[in-house]
């Protein structure tokens, strides 16, 4: 009989128990639920812990490991900053040695000074969720008094290894610190960020019955980013859509991405034109510090004469596609990013005319970008999803769209697609806006 045919699919036909490896695990290990409510732990960790079985699971982890209430410690903040990472990313996370006292069994109130070198490692179900976190720690506590007893004085002599692996313990703790620091500091700027990137886009209320946007931010905790969309009506018949594409993240970005959208959306107002309106921003925009290398498109559309003109400063061309299924790139015409060549230029446009039923595509190049992929490929890749899914509504197209090209970033119906999301962490590496209108 080979290993295929042995009971149970295992080689040799051995079954293996997994509880049984799990409790025989040499290290301490705590099995937590999403809600951090503790689940098991292996025999290792009862007898680190202190804590029998039954006074571990089914209570949070920390209603039975509170910090010191001294305020000298903060390991129980840095756990759940961890553990609260893991659940977000679905990544694993190791922590640096981190100093976390354990209140003394049968003592109320009394906290023996301890230290710990922990990693909490995500297990995910079919979908990518996590439905468990493995909390793996090694306890350094002898190792850390050692240090401390050498330090005091020459009695306690550590080895050389054992004053070295000591010191490293301690830089490591250090450096833990410093980090949760710089974490707690970017929070902030990507939540203010998240805030102002929310505030300047537009709002559902589309005036194009037959139009969606979506707005999908880019994978990772800080990256957002300047992309932008606009959408308004310049009269009766004529309607302007933009998208545009600031360099950069975070906070600046989205501040600079907000400068540049009033700007435009005042000058082609002004001008009706869009390669005006462009020349315009482009001269405006040596006077806004990160607006240089924005890459921006502007299209005006004529309900009435149906015809789009259309004006590229730098960006990916928008798409017509037509009633029978066929796609045209609107690529006619195109000119530098903002501040990459001569702003005292006029910009040039380009009319094309359209049949009623007809649909505009305009996009920033998240789309169709990736890494180490000539971005053609992706280009024909959109190209051709617009022209299966032509048919369909707007709101349909746009998330059939996002469904092909962004297949690991699902989006939901309607309104602004992943805006409520712009803290997701699941996504691409940049920035994705998508306006579609049904002409």
């Amino acid at each position: 009989m080979n290993d295929r045919d042995a009971p149970g699919g295992r080689p040799g036909g051995i079954e293996i128990d997994f509880r049984q490896v799990f409790q025989a695990l040499p290290s301490p290990v705590l099995l937590l639920g999403p809600d951090l409510v503790m689940i098991d732990a292996n025999r290792a960790y009862v007898a680190v812990s202190g804590r029998g079985v039954d006074e571990l699971r089914g209570r949070m982890i920390f209603d039975v490991f509170p910090d010191n209430p001294d305020g000298r410690t903060k390991g129980a903040r840095s756990l759940r900053a961890s553990l609260e990472r893991v659940l977000a990313t679905g990544e694993r996370d190791s922590m640096a040695l981190q100093k976390y006292d354990v209140e003394v069994p049968g003592r109320p109130g009394v906290f023996a000074e301890r230290y710990w070198s922990p990693v909490n490692i995500p297990v995910l179900d079919d979908e990518g969720r996590v439905v468990l976190v493995v909390h793996r720690v090694e306890e350094v506590t002898a190792l850390v008094n050692a240090q401390a007893a050498a330090a005091a004085g020459p009695g306690g002599v550590l080895s050389r290894k054992d004053a070295m692996a000591a010191d490293l313990l301690t830089r490591s703790l250090e450096l833990q610190e410093i980090n949760e620091e710089l974490r707690t500091a970017h929070a902030r700027t990507h939540q203010v960020a998240v805030i102002l990137q929310r505030a300047m886009l537009p709002g559902t209320a589309l005036p194009h019955p037959f139009a969606a946007v979506r707005y999908r931010p880019a994978a990772g905790f800080l990256n957002v980013c300047g992309d932008w969309y606009d959408l308004f009506d310049l009269g009766t018949d004529r309607l302007a859509a933009a998208v545009g594409d600031v360099v950069g993240h975070g906070l600046e970005a989205a501040g600079v991405m907000g400068q540049l959208r009033s700007a435009l959306c005042a000058a082609v107002r002004a001008t009706g034109r869009p390669a005006a309106a462009l020349t315009t921003l482009a001269q405006h925009a040596h006077t806004v510090e990160g607006a240089l290398a924005t890459t921006v498109v502007q299209a005006v559309i004529d309900r009435a004469g149906r015809t789009i003109t259309y004006s590229r400063a730098g960006h990916p061309p928008p798409l017509l596609a037509r009633p029978d299924g066929g796609v045209d790139v609107l690529d006619a015409v195109v000119d530098p990013p903002l501040g990459a060549g001569d702003d005292t230029l006029p910009r040039t446009q380009a009319t094309v005319p359209y049949p009623a039923g007809s649909t505009l595509v305009l996009y920033s190049d998240g789309l169709i970008e990736r890494r180490d992929e000539d971005i053609d490929l992706g280009l024909r890749r959109l190209c051709d999803s617009v022209g299966r899914h032509h048919a369909l509504g707007p709101e349909q197209l746009a998330d059939a769209v996002l469904a092909d090209l962004l297949p690991d970033s699902p989006d939901g119906p309607g309104g602004l697609g992943g805006l409520d999301g712009l803290d997701g962490l699941d996504g691409p590496d940049d920035d994705t806006a998508l306006v579609v209108i049904r002409l």
